[in-house]
């Protein structure tokens, strides 16, 4: 991470040296996955730069605070930006085949893509009260309200309610994570 820090203050202070570096680390994986999935040179060049752009104006805020690596995070900003672009062409990939999106009759779903929606709807599961889950779990198992009233303790209108508040509760969590919204346009 401390070079990380060294790239940053380059990149906030324009230091050719640095930026000229950061592109050459950088560009050869942004240069293979846009092409692995369709593209072309002139998008590498583009995303580089929308990716960059988008980068500096984080950094010179001050508004990001980077957990991982810069690499990594620049690689993602990159990554969404060309799903993005293909997104805005009605075109999606899905093992490595480009769909048009008009084409394509029924509604597909990557591995990955189930396994970010799953991984998201778990991570705020967890952050409910242990009551609330275990509410939600009675309820998964095909209990009927009135047989989780009974084992809650609770009065069955009592139970529907409890029941509504705590899916609202997760949803109302999930809804504002960024990567929900990445995923709800797929």
């Amino acid at each position: 991470m401390d070079r990380d820090k060294i790239i940053i203050a380059g990149i906030i202070n324009g230091d050719q040296r640095v930026l000229k570096g950061f592109y050459n680390d950088n560009i050869r994986y942004i240069k293979a996955y846009i092409l692995k999935n369709y593209g072309t040179t002139q998008d590498v060049e583009d995303v580089f730069q929308d990716a960059f752009m988008i980068l500096y104006q984080k950094l010179k805020s001050g508004i990001l605070e980077v957990t991982i690596s810069l690499k990594s995070y620049f690689l993602g900003i990159c990554k969404n930006i060309w799903r993005n672009q293909l997104r805005k062409n009605q075109k999606f990939i899905i093992n490595n085949e480009l769909i048009n999106k008009k084409e394509a009759n029924n509604p597909y779903t990557t591995d990955n893509e189930s396994k970010e929606r799953e991984h998201l709807y778990r991570k705020y599961f967890q952050k409910l009260s242990v009551k609330n889950k275990y509410l939600l779990l009675l309820s998964f198992e095909g209990n009927s309200a009135k047989e989780i009233a009974t084992i809650m303790g609770y009065s069955e209108g009592y139970t529907r309610k409890k029941k509504f508040e705590v899916k609202k509760q997760l949803f109302d969590m999930i809804e504002k994570d960024p990567l929900y919204r990445e995923l709800k346009t797929i």
